[in-house]
């Protein structure tokens, strides 16, 4: 049985984080696996079963402190190679890449690219291109531009897995726990990010709700938020928003929601927004780089233009784009038609990303 080494930077609430932990419990069956992580701290998800190595080398400020800590990561997990006899070291983001590709030795290198955020660093990508045995992106557009670009004979594309059935189980296993005995709620699912345009969401639904006063706004995700509770607070809608902090079976909260909504102007692949759809939630996103428009393919859901990415927090502005988007919430929220319509195609695109798909093909590429 070969051996496979997963290196994440942490484990804390957040995308490449989950499909690392996913990744782990999926090959287990077929691969010895091992994941490691260079801080411990804040671990958000179940690692039960897995070994894990903590490097404790967690992130420094400073150019020349970020280059010691990638010579002194690299060096760990070489050791870690060598004593164990490595065949594979999957690592997932650039800092990840960055501590693989210094580990040296015999293992095969995977390289991950995990957002189109990455692409803006072309020395980098050149440098993973040269380094990498396989480059695995997690978005069609993303692994084409890679090969357009830079000339990369080995970049891949593998979309996340989704576990469909679990997530179902997951969202029956409890009871969300909210703050309202009714209403619609929009949702939407992240920790804490600029990227993620949160504050653009809650301006229009703040618009939403004059016109629909029985709708509620739902953000679930680990952070304080203090700007965007600020910001609800001003324009009037603070207690129909609700942030649910960190929720580690974030699926009964997924549930209670009749749309989901994504606003990122930036993306890799939406996890979040495909576990919506698992759940039978009908979608409204940017049309972002990257993962939108690949998923929902102009049928599968709304793609709305992508927005500002400068944050913007002022309740008196009110842009085009936010308008715009409030219009698509009121439009789709008040034909019944429509969001059966779109229910249906959630569920029937997200079954697309099955679990079988991705540890096929992992398994193709390690042969």
């Amino acid at each position: 049985m070969k051996k496979i080494l997963l290196i994440v930077p942490a484990l804390h609430q957040g995308g490449f984080e989950k499909v690392c932990v996913t990744t782990a419990r999926l090959l287990q069956p077929y691969f010895q696996v091992k994941i490691v992580i260079f801080d411990s701290r804040d671990i958000a998800y179940d690692i039960k079963g897995i070994p894990v190595a903590d490097l404790r080398l967690p992130s420094r400020e400073g150019k020349l402190g970020k280059i010691i800590n990638v010579l002194k990561r690299g060096w760990r997990i070489h050791k870690i190679k060598k004593k164990e006899e490595i065949d594979i070291a999957y690592s997932f983001g650039p800092t990840a890449n960055l501590a693989n590709i210094a580990s040296f030795g015999k293992a095969k290198k995977w390289l991950g690219i995990r957002s189109y955020m990455d692409m803006g660093k072309p020395a980098q990508i050149r440098l993973f291109c040269k380094c990498a045995d396989k480059l695995i992106c997690c978005s069609q557009v993303i692994c084409q531009e890679v090969h357009e670009k830079y000339r990369c004979r080995d970049a891949v594309t593998l979309n996340n897995p989704f576990d469909i059935k679990e997530m179902g189980k997951l969202s029956e296993s409890e009871q969300a726990k909210l703050p309202w005995t009714s209403g619609r709620i929009i949702v939407t699912m992240g920790r804490e990010d600029e990227v993620k345009g949160f504050w653009h969401l809650i301006k229009s639904f703040a618009l939403v709700h004059k016109m629909l006063p029985d709708t509620r706004l739902m953000i679930i995700g680990e952070g304080e938020y203090l700007q965007y509770k600020e910001l609800a607070e001003k324009l009037g809608v603070d207690d129909s928003v609700y942030f649910t902090g960190l929720k580690r079976n974030p699926y009964p909260y997924l549930k209670q929601g009749s749309l989901y909504v994504l606003t990122s102007y930036y993306e890799g692949f939406p996890n979040a927004m495909v576990e919506a759809m698992a759940v039978g939630l009908p979608v409204i996103a940017t049309d972002c780089m990257t993962g939108p428009r690949e998923i929902l393919e102009d049928r599968y859901g709304i793609l709305v233009p992508n927005m500002d990415p400068i944050p913007d927090f002022s309740e008196d502005s009110i842009s085009k784009e936010e308008e715009n988007l409030s219009q698509k919430i009121i439009e789709l929220m008040e034909n019944p038609e429509k969001m059966q319509y779109y229910k249906k195609m959630s569920l029937e695109r997200a079954r697309v990303y099955s679990k079988e798909s991705y540890v096929k093909k992992i398994r193709e590429w390690a042969e």
